[in-house]
């Protein structure tokens, strides 16, 4: 947990150096509605190259939208998140880089200062079944796909605004939903294949996203806390955080959730931008180790 907690601080020290420069915006009553469409395209190619290297190409679709109302002391902040990317190359063909939905909503009642009374809900999964390549080469055995898994996260807290770009929300009573469906396969590395997660009389069945073998739901109850702060770096060079972490009260407190997305926009004119995003995730009922995802490129945003 020491090298999760280590590498979120190196990834968002930058930004909180920034954070008295954060600005309170002034917040009209009523609908606000602001979203970005980005097309991330890669593409390498060789010929007669002797240092090596292979054709490949690959693109990453992505939605940002928030969708915000306020109305007297009532505030309801919603954002989805949603990517799809893919990458082919000549010797492993087509395979998925990106592959993302979440959505975000909150509801706050002004309490004092910048506190507000909340209610949040957060709700995360994927579009296409996911692969385990290392032991899979031939795509039969879904690991992953569409609701499967996918996370409910909902409860009362209070959050901290001082605008759209810079608050966070603590919730200390937080219930924690992971669903799965009956065609999941996990890999036994004792047996060397593929056993599926449903199969309640095989007796190789292998938990699943801290999901007993046969069963389909897992509930937690917990910790959690979150954060979002967006700021320029300088002119035409944005940055946007995305932040929440998770502490289950009923099994091993100590193995704290983490979910980190950073993005950064550089822009080159209106429709054109250089765009990076990282994100980091820790979560040990999927896997015991720090997941990390890096997508770089060339991006035509549209906003809307």
């Amino acid at each position: 947990m020491k090298k999760v907690l280590f590498t979120l601080f190196i990834l968002t020290g930058v930004s909180f150096s920034y954070a008295q420069e954060a600005a309170e915006e002034k917040q009209k009553e009523g609908w606000t509605k602001k979203g970005t469409f980005t097309f991330l395209l890669n593409q390498s190619a060789f010929k007669n190259w002797v240092a090596g290297g292979q054709n490949n190409v690959s693109g990453t679709v992505g939605v940002n939208y928030d969708f915000n109302y306020l109305k007297g002391d009532w505030s309801w902040d919603n954002k989805v998140i949603a990517s799809y990317g893919l990458t082919n190359t000549k010797d492993l063909g087509t395979r998925k880089t990106d592959d993302r939905f979440e959505l975000n909503s909150l509801v706050g009642r002004k309490a004092f200062n910048n506190w507000n009374y909340s209610f949040f809900l957060n709700f995360k999964t994927q579009f296409t079944d996911g692969y385990d390549y290392d032991n899979d080469e031939d795509s039969d055995f879904p690991t992953s796909g569409l609701f499967n898994p996918a996370y409910l996260t909902f409860g009362p807290g209070m959050e901290w605004k001082k605008s759209d770009n810079l608050k966070f929300n603590l919730s200390p009573v937080t219930s924690k939903m992971t669903f799965i469906k009956d065609d999941l396969y996990i890999y036994d590395s004792d047996l060397g294949s593929f056993v599926q997660h449903s199969g309640i009389d095989n007796v190789n069945a292998l938990q699943a996203y801290g999901i007993d073998p046969g069963d389909t739901f897992r509930y937690e109850l917990g910790f959690y806390a979150s954060g979002y702060y967006k700021f320029n770096i300088m002119e035409n060079v944005s940055m946007e955080n995305i932040l929440s972490l998770y502490s289950n009260y009923l099994e091993d407190p100590q193995n704290v959730d983490l979910d980190y997305t950073m993005n950064i926009v550089m822009k080159i004119n209106k429709y054109l931008s250089t765009n990076l995003t990282v994100q980091t995730v820790y979560d040990d009922n999927a896997v015991s180790a720090l997941q990390l995802r890096e997508v770089f490129g060339l991006g035509v945003n549209l906003g809307f």
